[in-house]
């Protein structure tokens, strides 16, 4: 299989921007072609305490670039007394991707957080293009996930509803999307930090979904 087709291969991640912060999922299953190659893949990742990351694409680049990010990140932090602003971790993104844009890194990334100026999801793609949006999502069930989101999002929604609505988007992207599923990691960002949402939370929020 050569690199372009191993690129292809199903994911599904999503970043939506509340009243109070972000909240930011992903699925777990890592396919290769036809044969589900892993089934707790991480694909959501804690930068710091105010910035997240989704991958989507070659786990090697993905999982690269997130040590690097966080390297990074850390550094700016230590160096400097201050978070790093969401912007300025796409710029950086954005910049190292664009440096490998004859060779690129096979992957799309969402950086997600919050900072002085409020929470923030910016889409990255393997050209470099940083585009910050209230919402977006990557990977090959994310169709099913903006079905959802173009229809249930609202501008300034609380958290707590943000939190349903991402894992509302991304149960249906699991049940229509063979190459997404085996579950949802989900975090929020807030003034509060980074919060892990564990596997009975979600359980609960889908039991109430679907009632």
């Amino acid at each position: 299989m050569d690199k372009d087709q191993s690129f292809k291969k199903g994911t599904t991640t999503l970043g939506l921007v509340c009243k109070e912060g972000v909240v930011m999922a992903t699925d777990k299953r890592a396919t290769m072609g036809h044969l589900i190659g892993h089934k707790n893949t991480k694909k959501l990742f804690q930068i710091s305490d105010t910035m997240g990351l989704t991958i989507a694409g070659l786990v090697g680049d993905a999982q690269m670039l997130a040590r690097w990010l966080s390297a990074e990140v850390s550094l700016f932090e230590l160096k400097r007394d201050q978070d790093m602003s969401i912007k300025a971790a796409s710029i950086l993104l954005s910049n190292i991707m664009n440096g490998r844009k004859h060779m690129p890194f096979w992957v799309q990334l969402l950086v997600g957080g919050v900072d002085r100026d409020g929470g923030h999801i910016y889409s990255i793609d393997a050209a470099g293009g940083a585009i910050p949006d209230n919402f977006n999502t990557t990977g090959s069930g994310s169709p099913f996930v903006y079905g959802v989101l173009e229809d249930h999002f609202k501008e300034n929604m609380n958290l707590e509803d943000g939190v349903v609505l991402a894992v509302r988007a991304m149960t249906a992207a699991m049940k229509r999307d063979a190459a997404s599923g085996d579950g949802i990691s989900l975090c929020t960002i807030d003034s509060n930090g980074y919060r892990n949402f564990n596997k009975d939370e979600i359980d609960a929020i889908q039991t109430k979904l679907a009632a």
